[in-house]
């Protein structure tokens, strides 16, 4: 998809500019020193996005430096807090507040302070009054999400009459809001053919996200509109324990006697080790793995978008510029070495450019108590 930017609403910049790559103040201790990226991952970063090796290994290093930084920053700055956001190349953090005296403190742990007009609380309250009129009959807006780079509400509709019907019916104030007219219609990847990766009940094919255990019992992560709780499943055997689709597009399945590995499949069939699972920023590479398309990378656009598929609505997706194709619902979605979703849907393709949604893990682990398996 293709659209232009609107201009920043309200939004005041600090000019304090960063000299060199984003930079933390203090480091906590596992993020003290950049890890390795597997080759397979640098391979798939410099084809889909375009680096050389060595601009690869910059990148994750600085967002790896990022993602301490913002976790820090969100705390600190509490209820002014407004979003961060990694500019094009990753060298620069940009984080938000409402707050104007916060911004040395923000230029002090090493990234860029914006002064904005409202906090990410405040637009994720108005995202919340556009959700509750999904809920109702079907709107005509195929996507919506906060967009911390521009301090506004993002309304992806057909037409721009579509997407203004849609938010004077949820009753938002319409300066919060941009409407951005796009063709995007997410569908959910799922292929009824046989192929890899697991299978639900006569032939419908999934990927798994990621290895899990309950307890004692083994498991994995996937897509809630691959299987209702009860469907069973075969490479590897297991049964749905717990889906939500839509609403939320999560699952997990219960797989005795199988051994869960902290493993992504990479490229070229090479393994990528999940050692945790701490969010990215927007703006940050990520890498997503499915049985369909294999090894796919692109950039995080935006954090807690709703989508509106034709089943219904799903709420609190990341919305990426990583491809995918039917049968890679389910699939792992990573950055660096941290799991950060399982692939819910998108628009396009893997041959002509697309735009991905992922269900973020750390709710998955959470609603249903589960604990990644990491490496």
């Amino acid at each position: 998809m293709s659209s232009k930017r609107s201009a920043l609403v309200g939004i005041t910049v600090v000019a304090l500019c960063l000299a060199g790559p984003v930079t933390a103040a203090h480091a906590d201790p596992p993020s003290a020193a950049p890890e390795q990226a597997p080759p397979a991952m640098v391979d798939a970063m410099e084809r889909d996005l375009g680096l050389t090796e060595q601009q690869v290994h910059t990148r994750l290093a600085n967002e790896q430096r990022a993602a301490a930084t913002e976790a820090r920053l969100t705390t600190q700055l509490g209820d002014t807090y407004a979003g961060a956001w990694l500019n094009a190349d990753a060298s620069k953090l940009n984080v938000a507040t409402t707050d104007k005296s916060a911004a040395a403190s923000i230029e002090a742990q090493g990234a860029q302070p914006v002064v904005v007009a409202r906090t990410l609380a405040q637009l994720t309250a108005v995202k919340d009054q556009l959700d509750r009129a999904a809920a109702k009959p079907r709107g005509a807006a195929s996507l919506w999400y906060v967009d911390v780079t521009t301090n506004t509400v993002a309304v992806v509709a057909p037409t721009q009459e579509a997407g203004e019907a849609f938010v004077t019916r949820a009753g938002v104030d319409r300066s919060l809001v941009q409407i951005v007219v796009s063709a995007e219609s997410p569908q959910p990847f799922i292929d009824i053919i046989g192929g890899a990766a697991y299978f639900i009940g006569s032939g419908t094919r999934c990927s798994i996200g990621f290895s899990i255990t309950r307890g004692s019992t083994p498991g994995f992560v996937t897509a809630g509109h691959c299987g209702r709780t009860g469907a069973r499943t075969t490479q590897p055997t297991g049964t749905f324990q717990g889906s939500s689709f839509p609403g939320n597009d999560y699952a997990w399945v219960a797989a005795p006697g199988n051994t869960v590995r902290p493993w992504v499949r990479g490229s070229g069939g090479q393994n990528v080790i999940v050692r945790g699972s701490t969010q990215a920023s927007v703006g940050a590479s990520i890498c997503r793995s499915g049985s369909t398309t294999g090894w796919r990378c692109g950039t995080i656009r935006q954090h807690n978008a709703s989508v509106t598929y034709p089943q219904g609505t799903v709420s609190g997706l990341t919305r990426t510029s990583a491809c995918a194709q039917p049968g890679d619902s389910g699939g792992s979605f990573i950055s660096g070495s941290q799991a950060q979703g399982v692939t819910s849907g998108g628009s396009g393709n893997c041959t002509s450019g697309g735009t991905t949604f992922h269900q973020p893990v750390n709710e998955i682990l959470q609603t249903y108590g589960l604990t990644l398996t990491v490496g």
